[in-house]
């Protein structure tokens, strides 16, 4: 059997994002941009999301960073033929979400040869900070 190279898609345009499979399609996430220093998602509340006191349940923005971070390290690494997963997520929760689109702005702080670290911000519509999140990102070879 012979393998297909790794290698990502163009970064999403504005109003053609991502959609990737698996845990990521089921809660919604959608990529909406994936720049060198910056990516972007969101995720449409619904009542799936919800924990039973009726706020976003705070495995939804963790899963946000994490994908969106490991997706936008991998679109940076893909064409030297390595790879990128989640290593590290540490999440704070500053206020809830009951409902809405979740925004998470990711910004690159740190490319090393094995790892990326990201920080980012998880927005409400009114652009109000409800999480914080850094992720360290892994760079292996494929």
């Amino acid at each position: 059997m012979t393998e297909t190279p790794l290698v990502p898609p163009p970064p999403p345009q504005d109003g053609a994002p991502w959609q990737l499979p698996g845990f990521d399609r089921l809660y919604g996430l959608d990529i909406t941009h994936i720049g060198a220093d910056e990516a972007r998602a969101t995720v449409q509340v619904r009542d799936e999301l919800l924990q039973p006191a009726g706020l976003v349940h705070g495995g939804v923005f963790a899963a946000m960073a994490e994908s969106l971070c490991s997706a936008a390290t991998w679109s940076g690494v893909a064409n030297e033929g390595k790879v990128a997963q989640g290593l590290a997520n540490q999440t704070s929760f500053l206020r809830p979400i009951l409902s809405g689109t979740i925004r998470a702005v990711a910004r690159c702080r740190h490319r090393g040869r094995t790892t990326w670290v990201w920080e980012v911000d998880i927005l409400d519509d009114a652009e109000r900070v409800c999480a914080l999140v850094r992720m360290t990102v892994a760079v292996r070879e494929a």
